[in-house]
């Protein structure tokens, strides 16, 4: 159950997140996210962390800046617009378990919420992915989007997803980046000519989000209709 009162609206197409905050009650928003507010609402831009977790979150995706909404004296309404349209997803942290979200997939979170940075290494090099993955610990409310809607996963043993579409998971799940049946020069042709290539094997018990659609197979298909520059 949520500790701050919430509505998610227009899901999955283009999903906007309505908080409702009691009075001295806090939430930290990605910058620019903020689409309305009740004038009791009060807004405060700070680097949640210090600079280097600042700068950790600008390596993940995500801005320097976080905005810190509250609700003084008076109860006061929220609306939340995420920059890319599709689907927002609530996710209760507890204590026992972190999570961790693609890049520029932070929304909102309660303050009582850590946010850093998990670096991927050749995974995320090899996966054509961000680097870096936001890790989200403690206790409290968290909120994520994505392009697409967002589809839940519970994985008891091995699941594979293609990168692209990977949105969140449990930190209690270990996951390696691989070419899709494995490395060879066989399953490199079926890749290339089948359209798949990479994809992320989950292992143990945990949660996964996936999108049902990804921003860079659209962006391929817009690609030979975008202007171009003529030589007449």
């Amino acid at each position: 159950m949520s500790n701050i009162a919430y509505q998610i609206e227009h899901s999955p197409a283009y999903a906007s997140l309505i908080l409702d905050l009691r009075p001295q009650q806090t939430v930290l928003v990605e910058a620019s996210a903020m689409a309305a507010m009740d004038t009791s609402i009060k807004m405060k831009s700070k680097v949640k962390g210090g600079l280097m977790k600042g700068l950790g979150r600008m390596l993940g995706g995500e801005s320097l800046f976080i905005n810190e909404f509250t609700a003084e004296n008076n109860a006061g309404r929220l609306y939340i617009s995420p920059g890319v349209p599709g689907d927002i997803q609530y996710y209760s942290l507890e204590s026992r378990c972190g999570l961790l979200v693609q890049s520029s997939g932070f929304v909102a979170c309660s303050d009582t919420v850590e946010m850093d940075t998990q670096f991927q290494g050749f995974k995320g090099f090899f996966s054509g992915e961000s680097l870096f993955l936001l890790r989200a610990t403690g206790r409290g409310d968290f909120w994520f989007s994505s392009y697409g809607a967002i589809l839940e996963v519970p994985v008891t043993n091995n699941y594979v997803v293609d990168t692209s579409y990977v949105v969140a998971f449990e930190d209690t799940l270990n996951y390696n980046v691989e070419m899709i049946g494995g490395l060879s020069f066989r399953n490199l042709k079926t890749g290339i000519l089948g359209g798949e290539g990479l994809v992320c094997r989950f292992s143990g018990q945990g949660r996964l989000w996936i999108q049902s659609r990804a921003i860079y197979p659209l962006l391929n298909f817009l690609r030979p209709f975008r202007p171009t520059k003529s030589n007449d």
